[in-house]
Protein backbone atom coordinates (compact mmCIF):
# COMPACT_ATOMS: atom_id res chain seq x y z
CA UNK A 1 0.00 0.00 0.00
CA UNK A 2 1.15 3.32 -1.16
CA UNK A 3 1.69 6.34 1.83
CA UNK A 4 -0.13 9.54 0.35
CA UNK A 5 2.13 12.20 1.75
CA UNK A 6 -0.22 15.41 1.53
CA UNK A 7 1.10 17.87 -1.77
CA UNK A 8 1.66 20.77 0.76
CA UNK A 9 4.07 18.38 2.24
CA UNK A 10 7.23 20.50 2.90
CA UNK A 11 10.22 18.43 1.84
CA UNK A 12 14.03 19.70 2.76
CA UNK A 13 16.88 19.83 5.12
CA UNK A 14 17.99 21.64 8.42
CA UNK A 15 21.06 23.44 9.13
CA UNK A 16 21.85 26.15 12.32
CA UNK A 17 23.99 29.17 11.93
CA UNK A 18 26.70 28.23 14.27
CA UNK A 19 27.19 25.08 12.38
CA UNK A 20 27.80 26.56 9.02
CA UNK A 21 27.93 30.05 8.22
CA UNK A 22 31.24 30.65 9.75
CA UNK A 23 32.38 34.68 9.29
CA UNK A 24 33.08 34.29 12.67
CA UNK A 25 33.08 38.15 14.30
CA UNK A 26 32.82 39.54 10.96
CA UNK A 27 30.46 42.10 9.68
CA UNK A 28 29.89 43.39 13.25
CA UNK A 29 28.98 39.66 14.67
CA UNK A 30 29.66 39.48 18.14
CA UNK A 31 30.85 36.97 20.57
CA UNK A 32 27.71 34.18 20.92
CA UNK A 33 27.69 31.54 23.61
CA UNK A 34 28.20 28.73 20.53
CA UNK A 35 31.70 30.48 19.78
CA UNK A 36 32.98 29.97 23.42
CA UNK A 37 32.31 26.45 22.98
CA UNK A 38 35.05 25.36 20.47
CA UNK A 39 34.95 21.74 21.23
CA UNK A 40 31.18 21.31 21.14
CA UNK A 41 27.91 21.74 23.40
CA UNK A 42 29.67 19.59 26.08
CA UNK A 43 33.44 20.85 25.80
CA UNK A 44 34.81 23.48 27.69
CA UNK A 45 33.95 26.71 28.06
CA UNK A 46 36.80 28.83 26.69
CA UNK A 47 37.21 32.71 26.64
CA UNK A 48 38.40 33.69 23.29
CA UNK A 49 41.62 35.35 22.60
CA UNK A 50 43.08 37.39 19.80
CA UNK A 51 44.21 34.92 17.18
CA UNK A 52 42.67 31.71 18.52
CA UNK A 53 40.79 29.73 16.51
CA UNK A 54 38.21 27.16 16.55
CA UNK A 55 36.63 24.42 13.51
CA UNK A 56 33.02 26.77 13.78
CA UNK A 57 35.07 30.02 13.23
CA UNK A 58 35.02 28.83 9.40
CA UNK A 59 33.01 25.85 9.56
CA UNK A 60 31.83 25.27 5.99
CA UNK A 61 32.21 28.81 5.19
CA UNK A 62 28.41 29.29 3.82
CA UNK A 63 28.27 32.65 4.94
CA UNK A 64 30.30 33.27 1.34
CA UNK A 65 29.04 30.16 -0.15
CA UNK A 66 25.26 30.04 0.23
CA UNK A 67 24.01 30.58 -3.25
CA UNK A 68 26.22 27.58 -4.35
CA UNK A 69 24.45 25.29 -1.52
CA UNK A 70 21.08 26.62 -2.22
CA UNK A 71 21.32 26.06 -5.61
CA UNK A 72 22.40 22.47 -4.46
CA UNK A 73 19.22 21.96 -2.40
CA UNK A 74 17.40 23.63 -4.97
CA UNK A 75 18.54 20.50 -7.43
CA UNK A 76 17.62 18.07 -4.85
CA UNK A 77 13.99 19.65 -5.26
CA UNK A 78 13.99 20.83 -1.91
CA UNK A 79 10.72 22.61 -0.47
CA UNK A 80 11.85 24.00 2.48
CA UNK A 81 14.93 25.05 4.22
CA UNK A 82 15.36 25.39 7.94
CA UNK A 83 18.18 27.01 9.12
CA UNK A 84 18.61 30.11 12.10
CA UNK A 85 19.39 33.36 12.30
CA UNK A 86 23.04 34.15 14.50
CA UNK A 87 21.23 36.64 17.25
CA UNK A 88 25.12 37.91 17.69
CA UNK A 89 24.74 38.59 13.98
CA UNK A 90 21.97 41.36 15.24
CA UNK A 91 22.04 42.25 18.21
CA UNK A 92 26.05 41.77 18.96
CA UNK A 93 25.93 42.10 22.23
CA UNK A 94 22.37 41.36 23.07
CA UNK A 95 21.61 44.57 24.95
CA UNK A 96 21.77 47.12 22.13
CA UNK A 97 19.02 49.63 21.45
CA UNK A 98 19.46 49.09 17.41
CA UNK A 99 20.15 46.29 15.02
CA UNK A 100 23.53 45.91 13.39
CA UNK A 101 22.21 46.24 9.91
CA UNK A 102 24.96 44.45 8.14
CA UNK A 103 23.46 41.36 9.51
CA UNK A 104 19.98 41.93 8.95
CA UNK A 105 21.14 42.54 5.29
CA UNK A 106 23.02 38.78 5.04
CA UNK A 107 19.84 37.10 5.98
CA UNK A 108 17.31 39.37 3.59
CA UNK A 109 20.44 38.23 0.79
CA UNK A 110 19.88 34.37 2.37
CA UNK A 111 16.17 34.17 1.93
CA UNK A 112 16.02 35.94 -1.60
CA UNK A 113 18.47 33.30 -2.55
CA UNK A 114 15.94 30.68 -1.32
CA UNK A 115 12.82 32.88 -2.62
CA UNK A 116 14.53 32.35 -6.31
CA UNK A 117 13.76 28.42 -6.31
CA UNK A 118 10.68 28.76 -4.14
CA UNK A 119 11.84 27.26 -1.13
CA UNK A 120 10.49 28.26 2.03
CA UNK A 121 12.33 29.29 4.88
CA UNK A 122 11.85 27.68 8.41
CA UNK A 123 13.42 30.12 10.70
CA UNK A 124 15.45 29.32 14.31
CA UNK A 125 14.90 32.23 16.28
CA UNK A 126 17.55 31.05 18.90
CA UNK A 127 19.49 27.61 17.79
CA UNK A 128 21.98 26.21 20.56
CA UNK A 129 23.34 29.80 20.83
CA UNK A 130 22.90 33.31 22.27
CA UNK A 131 24.90 36.83 22.44
CA UNK A 132 27.91 35.76 25.22
CA UNK A 133 27.34 39.58 25.64
CA UNK A 134 24.38 38.68 27.98
CA UNK A 135 25.99 35.68 29.88
CA UNK A 136 28.65 37.62 31.06
CA UNK A 137 26.68 41.04 32.19
CA UNK A 138 23.18 39.57 32.64
CA UNK A 139 24.01 35.96 33.86
CA UNK A 140 21.82 34.45 30.77
CA UNK A 141 18.28 33.63 31.26
CA UNK A 142 18.92 33.12 34.43
CA UNK A 143 18.22 36.92 34.48
CA UNK A 144 14.76 38.20 33.82
CA UNK A 145 16.03 40.95 31.57
CA UNK A 146 16.63 38.84 29.13
CA UNK A 147 12.86 38.08 28.08
CA UNK A 148 12.99 41.56 27.28
CA UNK A 149 16.10 41.28 24.99
CA UNK A 150 15.05 38.14 23.41
CA UNK A 151 11.57 40.25 22.64
CA UNK A 152 13.33 43.10 20.82
CA UNK A 153 15.29 40.64 18.67
CA UNK A 154 12.14 38.34 17.84
CA UNK A 155 10.13 42.29 17.26
CA UNK A 156 12.93 42.98 14.85
CA UNK A 157 13.39 40.16 12.88
CA UNK A 158 10.26 39.64 12.32
CA UNK A 159 9.73 42.94 10.66
CA UNK A 160 12.50 42.84 8.54
CA UNK A 161 11.59 39.78 7.11
CA UNK A 162 8.02 39.88 7.20
CA UNK A 163 7.24 39.24 3.50
CA UNK A 164 9.85 36.75 2.90
CA UNK A 165 9.87 33.99 6.06
CA UNK A 166 6.49 32.21 7.06
CA UNK A 167 7.75 29.42 9.23
CA UNK A 168 9.40 30.09 12.40
CA UNK A 169 10.73 28.08 15.15
CA UNK A 170 11.52 30.49 18.83
CA UNK A 171 14.36 27.60 20.73
CA UNK A 172 16.15 24.61 18.86
CA UNK A 173 15.84 21.79 20.93
CA UNK A 174 14.55 23.79 24.24
CA UNK A 175 14.63 20.55 26.35
CA UNK A 176 18.12 20.59 26.38
CA UNK A 177 18.73 23.32 28.98
CA UNK A 178 18.09 20.25 31.50
CA UNK A 179 21.42 18.52 29.89
CA UNK A 180 23.62 21.58 28.77
CA UNK A 181 22.54 23.97 31.02
CA UNK A 182 25.37 26.76 28.90
CA UNK A 183 23.77 26.13 25.50
CA UNK A 184 20.17 25.80 26.42
CA UNK A 185 19.57 28.94 28.89
CA UNK A 186 24.17 30.54 29.10
CA UNK A 187 24.00 29.07 33.18
CA UNK A 188 27.39 27.38 34.38
CA UNK A 189 26.93 23.33 33.94
CA UNK A 190 27.31 22.91 37.81
CA UNK A 191 24.53 25.29 38.03
CA UNK A 192 21.70 24.31 40.35
CA UNK A 193 18.26 22.94 39.43
CA UNK A 194 16.11 25.71 40.63
CA UNK A 195 18.42 28.07 38.93
CA UNK A 196 18.21 25.92 36.08
CA UNK A 197 14.14 25.87 35.94
CA UNK A 198 13.94 29.46 36.91
CA UNK A 199 15.71 30.38 33.35
CA UNK A 200 14.10 27.94 31.72
CA UNK A 201 11.09 29.79 32.70
CA UNK A 202 12.05 33.18 32.02
CA UNK A 203 13.11 31.47 28.24
CA UNK A 204 9.61 29.65 28.19
CA UNK A 205 8.09 33.02 28.88
CA UNK A 206 9.94 34.71 25.87
CA UNK A 207 8.80 31.61 23.35
CA UNK A 208 5.32 32.57 24.46
CA UNK A 209 6.21 36.47 23.62
CA UNK A 210 7.94 35.93 20.75
CA UNK A 211 4.65 33.54 19.19
CA UNK A 212 2.16 36.81 20.16
CA UNK A 213 4.99 39.40 18.25
CA UNK A 214 4.86 37.17 15.29
CA UNK A 215 1.03 36.81 15.54
CA UNK A 216 0.81 40.56 15.13
CA UNK A 217 3.67 41.15 12.99
CA UNK A 218 3.25 38.61 10.37
CA UNK A 219 -0.91 36.78 10.31
CA UNK A 220 0.02 34.96 7.64
CA UNK A 221 2.39 33.24 9.25
CA UNK A 222 3.44 30.45 11.47
CA UNK A 223 5.21 29.44 14.54
CA UNK A 224 5.65 26.51 16.28
CA UNK A 225 8.05 25.12 19.54
CA UNK A 226 10.95 23.03 18.96
CA UNK A 227 11.62 19.33 21.25
CA UNK A 228 14.31 17.28 21.85
CA UNK A 229 11.91 14.38 20.62
CA UNK A 230 13.43 11.45 22.50
CA UNK A 231 10.49 9.05 23.66
CA UNK A 232 11.63 6.33 26.20
CA UNK A 233 9.90 3.64 26.44
CA UNK A 234 9.98 1.37 29.78
CA UNK A 235 12.52 -1.49 29.87
CA UNK A 236 10.52 -4.40 30.97
CA UNK A 237 6.38 -4.01 31.66
CA UNK A 238 7.01 -4.17 35.72
CA UNK A 239 5.08 -1.41 36.59
CA UNK A 240 7.78 0.27 38.64
CA UNK A 241 9.40 0.33 35.18
CA UNK A 242 6.54 1.97 33.01
CA UNK A 243 5.64 4.57 35.88
CA UNK A 244 9.27 5.54 35.41
CA UNK A 245 9.42 6.06 32.13
CA UNK A 246 6.41 8.02 32.58
CA UNK A 247 8.18 10.50 35.10
CA UNK A 248 11.31 10.53 32.59
CA UNK A 249 8.68 11.25 29.35
CA UNK A 250 7.83 13.82 31.34
CA UNK A 251 11.05 15.87 31.52
CA UNK A 252 10.64 16.78 28.20
CA UNK A 253 7.16 16.45 27.54
CA UNK A 254 6.73 19.49 30.03
CA UNK A 255 8.16 21.87 27.61
CA UNK A 256 5.68 21.31 25.19
CA UNK A 257 2.85 21.38 27.53
CA UNK A 258 3.84 25.13 28.62
CA UNK A 259 4.11 26.06 24.84
CA UNK A 260 1.11 24.42 23.15
CA UNK A 261 -1.18 24.59 26.21
CA UNK A 262 -0.55 27.79 27.69
CA UNK A 263 0.09 26.73 31.66
CA UNK A 264 2.38 24.79 33.79
CA UNK A 265 0.92 21.30 33.92
CA UNK A 266 -0.33 19.95 36.74
CA UNK A 267 2.02 17.18 37.56
CA UNK A 268 4.68 20.05 38.05
CA UNK A 269 3.57 21.00 41.20
CA UNK A 270 5.02 17.73 42.83
CA UNK A 271 7.81 17.46 40.70
CA UNK A 272 9.09 21.25 41.87
CA UNK A 273 7.57 20.74 45.34
CA UNK A 274 9.95 17.18 45.71
CA UNK A 275 13.37 19.14 44.40
CA UNK A 276 12.78 21.67 46.27
CA UNK A 277 11.80 24.32 43.62
CA UNK A 278 10.17 27.56 43.92
CA UNK A 279 9.95 29.64 40.75
CA UNK A 280 9.16 33.33 40.93
CA UNK A 281 6.66 33.10 38.29
CA UNK A 282 4.23 36.46 38.09
CA UNK A 283 0.81 36.78 37.25
CA UNK A 284 2.15 38.55 33.60
CA UNK A 285 4.00 35.67 33.02
CA UNK A 286 1.20 33.12 33.31
CA UNK A 287 -0.77 35.61 31.17
CA UNK A 288 2.23 35.75 28.56
CA UNK A 289 2.30 31.50 28.70
CA UNK A 290 -1.26 31.77 27.37
CA UNK A 291 -0.08 32.15 23.71
CA UNK A 292 0.30 28.74 22.09
CA UNK A 293 2.36 27.29 19.42
CA UNK A 294 0.54 27.15 16.48
CA UNK A 295 2.65 23.79 15.50
CA UNK A 296 4.82 21.21 17.53
CA UNK A 297 8.02 20.55 15.78
CA UNK A 298 11.02 18.31 17.04
CA UNK A 299 14.04 16.44 16.35
CA UNK A 300 14.28 12.42 16.50
CA UNK A 301 17.19 10.60 16.25
CA UNK A 302 16.74 7.78 18.73
CA UNK A 303 14.84 6.13 21.92
CA UNK A 304 16.11 4.93 24.55
CA UNK A 305 14.71 2.86 27.72
CA UNK A 306 14.18 3.18 31.41
CA UNK A 307 14.63 0.84 34.11
CA UNK A 308 14.33 1.24 37.62
CA UNK A 309 17.06 -1.73 38.34
CA UNK A 310 20.01 0.25 39.78
CA UNK A 311 22.94 -2.45 38.75
CA UNK A 312 21.72 -2.54 34.91
CA UNK A 313 21.71 1.29 34.37
CA UNK A 314 24.92 1.09 35.91
CA UNK A 315 26.04 -0.94 33.18
CA UNK A 316 23.93 0.57 30.37
CA UNK A 317 25.08 3.97 30.15
CA UNK A 318 25.96 5.37 26.70
CA UNK A 319 24.87 8.31 24.60
CA UNK A 320 24.76 11.80 25.52
CA UNK A 321 21.24 11.64 26.99
CA UNK A 322 22.55 8.27 29.07
CA UNK A 323 19.59 6.38 27.79
CA UNK A 324 19.61 3.05 28.86
CA UNK A 325 20.31 0.98 25.67
CA UNK A 326 16.87 -0.92 23.84
CA UNK A 327 18.77 -4.83 23.27
CA UNK A 328 16.30 -4.91 20.16
CA UNK A 329 17.57 -2.37 18.28
CA UNK A 330 20.79 -1.38 16.93
CA UNK A 331 23.15 1.26 17.47
CA UNK A 332 24.83 4.10 14.92
CA UNK A 333 29.04 4.45 15.07
CA UNK A 334 28.12 7.42 17.70
CA UNK A 335 25.63 4.57 19.87
CA UNK A 336 22.78 6.41 18.20
CA UNK A 337 19.90 3.82 18.86
CA UNK A 338 18.17 3.56 15.32
CA UNK A 339 14.38 2.91 15.81
CA UNK A 340 12.17 4.09 12.80
CA UNK A 341 8.85 2.82 14.55
CA UNK A 342 10.16 4.95 17.34
CA UNK A 343 9.65 7.43 15.10
CA UNK A 344 5.71 6.90 14.04
CA UNK A 345 4.69 6.01 17.36
CA UNK A 346 6.43 9.76 18.60
CA UNK A 347 4.23 11.23 15.89
CA UNK A 348 1.36 9.56 16.85
CA UNK A 349 1.88 10.32 20.85
CA UNK A 350 2.33 13.70 20.42
CA UNK A 351 -0.51 14.18 17.79
CA UNK A 352 -2.73 12.77 20.61
CA UNK A 353 -1.47 14.79 23.08
CA UNK A 354 -1.52 18.33 21.50
CA UNK A 355 -3.75 18.24 18.15
CA UNK A 356 -1.72 20.37 16.47
CA UNK A 357 0.35 19.83 13.38
CA UNK A 358 4.08 18.46 13.75
CA UNK A 359 6.65 19.41 11.59
CA UNK A 360 9.85 17.22 12.07
CA UNK A 361 12.25 19.37 12.00
CA UNK A 362 15.32 17.24 12.47
CA UNK A 363 16.37 13.33 11.60
CA UNK A 364 19.40 11.51 10.34
CA UNK A 365 22.51 9.55 10.51
CA UNK A 366 26.02 10.71 11.60
CA UNK A 367 28.57 8.40 9.98
CA UNK A 368 32.34 8.52 8.65
CA UNK A 369 31.65 8.44 4.90
CA UNK A 370 34.69 7.58 2.68
CA UNK A 371 35.03 9.10 -0.71
CA UNK A 372 36.48 7.45 -3.47
CA UNK A 373 39.10 7.93 -5.67
CA UNK A 374 36.48 9.01 -8.58
CA UNK A 375 35.13 12.15 -5.56
CA UNK A 376 31.75 9.61 -5.14
CA UNK A 377 30.36 8.61 -1.99
CA UNK A 378 28.36 5.44 -1.43
CA UNK A 379 26.56 6.15 1.37
CA UNK A 380 24.28 3.33 1.40
CA UNK A 381 23.86 2.91 5.19
CA UNK A 382 22.09 6.24 4.92
CA UNK A 383 20.00 6.16 1.92
CA UNK A 384 18.40 2.43 4.45
CA UNK A 385 18.27 4.90 7.14
CA UNK A 386 16.37 7.44 6.17
CA UNK A 387 14.10 5.81 3.64
CA UNK A 388 13.13 3.24 6.98
CA UNK A 389 12.08 6.62 8.79
CA UNK A 390 10.42 8.05 6.41
CA UNK A 391 8.61 5.45 5.80
CA UNK A 392 6.78 5.29 9.65
CA UNK A 393 6.69 8.95 8.50
CA UNK A 394 3.91 7.39 6.00
CA UNK A 395 2.57 5.56 8.20
CA UNK A 396 1.50 8.24 10.88
CA UNK A 397 0.11 10.07 7.99
CA UNK A 398 -2.12 7.18 7.15
CA UNK A 399 -2.63 7.15 11.00
CA UNK A 400 -4.59 10.68 10.40
CA UNK A 401 -1.62 12.51 12.17
CA UNK A 402 -1.08 16.25 10.16
CA UNK A 403 2.29 16.37 9.40
CA UNK A 404 3.42 19.49 7.89
CA UNK A 405 6.72 18.16 6.34
CA UNK A 406 10.11 16.56 7.51
CA UNK A 407 13.45 18.78 7.09
CA UNK A 408 16.00 16.28 7.74
CA UNK A 409 19.59 17.36 9.58
CA UNK A 410 22.47 18.07 8.26
CA UNK A 411 21.62 18.00 4.09
CA UNK A 412 25.22 19.34 3.58
CA UNK A 413 28.26 18.39 5.96
CA UNK A 414 28.80 20.53 9.16
CA UNK A 415 30.65 20.89 12.08
CA UNK A 416 28.33 18.39 14.57
CA UNK A 417 26.76 20.11 17.58
CA UNK A 418 27.98 17.67 20.62
CA UNK A 419 31.73 17.54 19.77
CA UNK A 420 32.07 20.17 16.74
CA UNK A 421 33.68 17.26 14.33
CA UNK A 422 33.29 17.43 10.51
CA UNK A 423 33.82 13.60 10.73
CA UNK A 424 30.49 13.18 11.89
CA UNK A 425 28.57 13.63 8.55
CA UNK A 426 24.93 13.68 7.88
CA UNK A 427 24.65 15.02 4.58
CA UNK A 428 23.54 14.78 1.17
CA UNK A 429 26.73 16.56 0.02
CA UNK A 430 29.80 16.01 1.20
CA UNK A 431 32.12 19.08 2.09
CA UNK A 432 36.06 18.55 2.11
CA UNK A 433 36.95 19.77 5.22
CA UNK A 434 38.36 17.31 8.48
CA UNK A 435 38.16 17.75 12.08
CA UNK A 436 41.77 19.43 12.34
CA UNK A 437 40.46 22.56 9.30
CA UNK A 438 41.88 20.92 6.31
CA UNK A 439 40.45 20.56 3.43
CA UNK A 440 39.51 23.16 0.28
CA UNK A 441 35.81 23.06 1.41
CA UNK A 442 34.60 21.69 -2.24
CA UNK A 443 31.42 20.37 -2.26
CA UNK A 444 30.60 16.90 -4.11
CA UNK A 445 26.82 15.20 -4.46
CA UNK A 446 26.46 11.58 -2.12
CA UNK A 447 24.85 8.79 -4.01
CA UNK A 448 22.27 10.04 -1.27
CA UNK A 449 21.96 13.45 -2.79
CA UNK A 450 20.57 11.45 -6.23
CA UNK A 451 18.25 9.35 -4.02
CA UNK A 452 16.73 11.78 -1.57
CA UNK A 453 15.76 13.62 -5.19
CA UNK A 454 13.67 11.35 -6.48
CA UNK A 455 11.74 10.59 -2.88
CA UNK A 456 11.29 14.77 -2.82
CA UNK A 457 9.98 14.08 -6.76
CA UNK A 458 8.23 11.17 -6.46
CA UNK A 459 6.53 12.91 -2.86
CA UNK A 460 7.09 10.03 -0.81
CA UNK A 461 6.16 6.94 -3.46
CA UNK A 462 9.71 5.77 -4.26
CA UNK A 463 10.46 4.75 -0.84
CA UNK A 464 10.67 1.47 -0.55
CA UNK A 465 8.89 -0.57 2.21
Amino acid sequence: MSHHFPETFLWGGAVAANQVEGAYLIDGKGLSTSDVQPQGIFGEIIERQLGDSGIKDVAIDFYHRYPEDIALFAEMGFKCLRTSIAWTRIFPQGDEETPNEVGLAFYDRLFDEMAKYDIQPLVTLSHYEMPYGLVKNYGGWGNRKTISFFERYARTVFSRYKDKVKFWLTFNEINVALHAPFTGVGLPPESSKPDIYQAIHHQLVASAKAVKACHEIIPDAKIGNMLLGAMLYPLTCKPADVMESLQQNREWLFFGDVQARGAYPAYMTRFFRQAGITLNITQEDRQALKETVDFISFSYYMTGCVTTDKDYRQKARGNILNMVPNPHLKSSEWGWQIDPEGLRYLLNFLYDRYQKPLFIVENGLGAKDKQENDGSINDDYRIQYLNDHLVQVGEAIDDGVEVLGYTCWGPIDLVSASKAEMSKRYGFIYVDRDDAGNGSLTRYRKKSFFWYKSIIASNGSALIR
